[in-house]
Formats: structure tokens, sequence, C-alpha cells
């Protein structure tokens, strides 16, 4: 009798709970590959909108995780699971998580702010957080400069993307000021003519009409031991550096000759003596 009892049970569960497994199965194997096929158009999408591969890849990564959990979630709702508690379960961990990872998630937001705001590039000259160099690469939690002499700095993109940053690079034309100190006893106006000559006289020198003014030779300040005078002159970017050591070089050479002294820092020091000695 109790044998009668027990299979009569097991049939009442196989029938209760038979159809809602094989229903979740069928739900969890559909909707697999469903959400596969979603993902994998919102990983198209993101490669054609994000140029950066790594960002595109990890949000896309995110949306499918995102994706999946939705799924199980339904899965679990169909087996007759209550999912109340699964949300209050997936709310605590996304809270422990965006907790302990305040500064992960900060430096994300700032890495895609970086690349749909563009302040930079990849290969442009920046300087930020007292730091400068050559944009090397823009990853998703951090952002690579590559300096002068081939040092790589690693720069946090929450940190980038919250401070000033100077682009070197992002405008064709840069200034280029030289200030050389002459003597107080030689002439201004023919140190001043020097100046002007060697700046027309460069190739890569730009003028009126590609740049905002030609050449200009103005005295700055008068220093301690010497008159400071300026040329500023307007040269294509990619050009900056080769202008300005070619015209510094050239600049001495020019004054040497015209025997024009660029002194050096000097103090005069007068001694006291002592009277009753």
């Amino acid at each position: 009798m109790n044998f009668n009892i027990e299979k009569v049970n097991i049939e009442k569960l196989i029938v209760t709970y038979g159809l809602q497994v094989l229903y979740a199965i069928i739900a969890l194997v559909v909707g697999w590959v469903i959400v596969s096929f979603i993902n994998s158009l919102i990983k198209k999408g993101l490669k054609k909108a994000i140029p950066d591969p790594a960002l595109s890849n990890f949000l896309s990564s995110i949306i499918g995780v995102l994706l999946k959990v939705l799924l199980f979630i339904v899965v679990a709702s169909i087996v007759g699971i209550d999912t109340t508690s699964f949300a209050a379960i997936i709310g605590a961990a996304g809270l422990a998580i965006g907790l302990a990872l305040q500064g992960s998630l900060s430096n994300f937001a700032g890495g895609v702010l970086i690349i749909l705001l563009k302040p930079f590039r990849i290969g442009e000259f920046i300087e930020a957080k007292g730091m400068s160099g050559t944009v090397k690469s823009i990853q998703i939690f951090h952002t690579l400069l590559n300096t002068t002499d081939n040092k790589l700095i690693i720069i946090p993109n929450g940190e980038l993307s919250n401070s000033p940053i100077t682009n070197y690079s992002r405008e064709p034309i840069r200034r280029v000021d030289i200030t050389i100190g002459i003597s107080y006893g030689d002439d201004i106006k023919t140190a001043k003519n020097i100046m002007m000559k060697a700046a027309n006289a460069h190739p890569l020198v730009l003028k009126e009409g590609d740049a905002p003014s030609d050449p200009v030779v103005i005295v700055t300040s008068l220093g301690d031991s010497s008159v400071n005078i300026a040329v500023r002159s307007w040269a294509k970017t990619p050009d900056y550096w080769t202008v300005f050591n070619q015209l510094i070089e050239e600049l001495k050479y020019k004054m040497d000759e015209a025997g024009i002294e660029i002194p050096f820092p000097q103090r005069t020091v007068w001694m006291k003596s002592d009277s009753n000695s």
C-alpha cells in the first residue's frame, strides 16, 4: 500500500516538474542561441562605433554576460524558482563589486570619455599630470605615453580625463619662441636685425598668409646681466623642433660674427674692509 502511494507521488512529481524542467532546458538552449546572435550583432556594431578594439570587445563581453544572467533568471522562473532572491543577490553583488572596483570603474569611464571626446589621439604629443610624451596606446583603464627618450609612462584614464591636457600636435602650426640675452653694452638694433634676418632666411619658417604673422623680434625684459630679445616665428607643427634647434644655433654663430656678447649670469661682490684693522 505504501509502495503504491510512493509510486503515485513520484508520478505526480514527474508530471508536475518534468514538463517545467523540459521547458526550462528548451528555453535555455533557444535563449543561448538568441543571446549569442544578439551579442554578435552588438559586437559588430560596437566595432564600427568605437575605433578602439579593446574597448569594443570589453563592452560586448559585459553586455554578453548581462544577457546570459538575464537568460538564467528567466530559466529559473520557468522551473519555479523564486527570482526575487536572485535579484537581491545580484544587486548586493553588484554593489559590492562596484565599491571594490571604484577606482577601476573611474578609469574605465575616463577611457570611454577620452575615446568619445578625443582630446588626443594615438601618435600625438601631449602633456598631462606633469608628464609629457607621444600617445602610444589608449587602453581601457590606462593611457600609455612614450617620452622623447623612450620611457614608457602609464597614466590612469580617470585622472587623465579630469586633468588639464596640453596637446602639442593637434594644431597644424606652432609659434617658435627663442629668447637670447645680449650684453648691455651691445647695440640692440644690430642684434634685432640679425635675429630678424636669420628667421626670415630659414626655409621652414612660415610667412604671413601661411601663418598669423611674419617673424617678429622684440625686447622682452631687462635682466640682471643681459637685455633679453625674443624672435617669434611660425612653423608647421612637425617642423617645430627642427626650426627651433637650427635657428638657435644659427643665431649663436651670427651673434659671434657681429661681436655681440651673449653674457652668462654674473654678480659683482664688494668686499668691505675693516677700518680698525
